[in-house]
């Protein structure tokens, strides 16, 4: 487990600067798969999220690790099932903050099931599902606009 201290904080209008540069990684694109059509295009990065930050279906926290945003982690509702998504710094891949600050999500976002999806080949991510309690529950596909492509992504569920 990390040796410093994860914090979450409910997500701000200004933290989106942020989370919009983050997703311009194209290797953490790549390794997310599902992402907007042109993740360069910031204006409608913007108009997506801005409206999410007030929106009462989502739980929207964004990660910070001695006071530095780390990354973003979120509850949405899609017909009617709740899903997690989550995006960390790529900088900070491999150091267990995905999985802590999952674990945390998870202490105040109390409804279930909660369903989570991963790219088939997203191993560490399949890994931070896994260590919360999640279980696979079995596989979609869908079109990755990162891989211009459709691929296979595995559904997870924790009750």
């Amino acid at each position: 487990m990390p040796s410093y201290e994860l914090q979450l904080h409910p997500s701000k209008l200004a933290d989106l600067d942020q989370f919009f540069k983050f997703q311009l990684d194209q290797v953490a694109g790549n390794m997310a798969a599902f992402t907007a059509k042109d993740p360069t295009d910031k204006e409608a990065y913007m108009q997506k999220y801005t409206p999410l930050l007030s929106d009462p279906t989502i739980n929207m926290k964004t990660i910070f690790i001695m006071d530095k945003i780390v990354g973003s982690i979120s509850k949405f509702e899609i017909q009617g099932d709740a899903e997690i998504t989550y995006w960390i710094n790529r900088k900070y891949w491999g150091k267990g903050i995905a999985t802590k600050a999952l674990e945390l999500f998870l202490i105040q976002e109390r409804m279930r099931p909660i369903f989570g999806r991963t790219a088939f080949d997203n191993i560490g991510s399949q890994k931070v599902l896994l260590n919360n309690g999640f279980f696979k529950t079995g596989s979609d596909t869908g079109f990755a606009n990162a891989r211009q492509a459709e691929i296979e992504e595995f559904v997870y569920r924790l009750d």
